[in-house]
């Protein structure tokens, strides 16, 4: 029988979602958790693989188990056994064929930027020092919806079989004077993609490109053409939809 997990995390101690050699992980929580409660080994699989120090407003992953379980119960428990910046939502049985990963029709990721210094911002936002052109970045961001190969913010020597992703959605929403975020949702994503593609958009808003450039750099499908990463610390994976 399969279960979906429905959870949160605060990544900011982890080195990402995936199991580490060398580092404590959000799955390798989850599994230790559940094989306890369960009695048995289990193995989860995530929708995605968040890197260190991003974090996830909505996760899912799925299990399954020889033995029926009781989904209000195994998440009241798993609240109680796993660390406070891991939360458990959901618990509930799916189709013994629905897969946390290869089902899902959506990803969603919000990174947050905030202009003055704030210390309740300062794990979750990226503080910026500099004045930017949200207007111009908004141009910039609406481009990615005309592409499918984003190897240009592929991080360099990343496993992947192809750098096609659908962008549905990319825009840059104000919360307040001095707080943005940029919103983009795809079927699925490149390793290192939102945080490569924002900071070519910050470059775009600094006037450091044009967005003839950002455009240029797209179909170019070169990293080396592309800005920085934007730390993790302000990445969150905001939905996954099935």
């Amino acid at each position: 029988m399969r279960y979906f997990v429905t959870f949160s995390y605060d990544g900011s101690r982890y080195h990402g979602w995936q199991i580490q050699p060398n580092g404590d992980s959000v799955q390798q929580q989850l599994q230790r958790a559940l094989s306890l409660l369960l009695r048995s080994e289990i193995i989860v699989t995530g929708a995605g693989r968040t890197d260190a120090g991003v974090h996830a407003r909505k996760m899912v992953a799925h299990f399954d188990s020889d033995a029926a379980v009781d989904g209000c119960q195994l998440a009241y428990k798993l609240n109680k056994l796993l660390p406070r910046d891991i939360a458990v939502s959901r618990v509930e049985r799916v189709a013994d064929d629905l897969h946390a990963r290869f089902s899902a029709t959506s990803r969603m990721y919000r990174y947050y930027l905030h202009t003055v210094k704030d210390p309740f911002l300062s794990f979750t936002s990226c503080e910026i020092h500099y004045p930017l052109d949200f207007d111009r970045m908004n141009e910039a961001a609406q481009i990615l919806l005309e592409y499918e190969d984003f190897g240009a913010f592929c991080k360099a020597h990343a496993d992947v079989k192809t750098t096609i992703c659908h962008v549905t959605t990319a825009r840059w929403c104000q919360t307040s004077p001095t707080t943005w975020y940029f919103e983009i949702r795809a079927n699925r994503f490149l390793r290192n993609m939102v945080r490569a593609v924002v900071g070519t958009l910050v470059d775009v808003g600094r006037g450091r490109i044009s967005i003839d450039d950002f455009r240029k750099i797209i179909e170019g499908k070169k990293r080396t053409e592309a800005g920085e990463s934007m730390p993790a610390k302000a990445l969150f994976l905001e939905d996954v939809t099935y």
